[in-house]
């Protein structure tokens, strides 16, 4: 996980895993909607385990 992906998901979490699939990219914009925190782990719980 870059830093670059780190801090993406940070400022807006749905473009740091646009390269996942549609159902994440879903996922993470849903849970942006609802609150920015959640976005936030969701995206980055989905970065660190595309790195696993």
């Amino acid at each position: 996980m870059s830093l670059g992906r780190v801090l993406l998901s940070i400022i807006f979490p749905p473009l740091a895993v646009l390269d996942k699939g549609c159902g994440s990219v879903l996922i993470v914009f849903i849970l942006t909607i609802v609150g920015w925190v959640p976005g936030v782990i969701a995206a980055l719980v989905i970065l660190n385990k595309s790195e696993i």
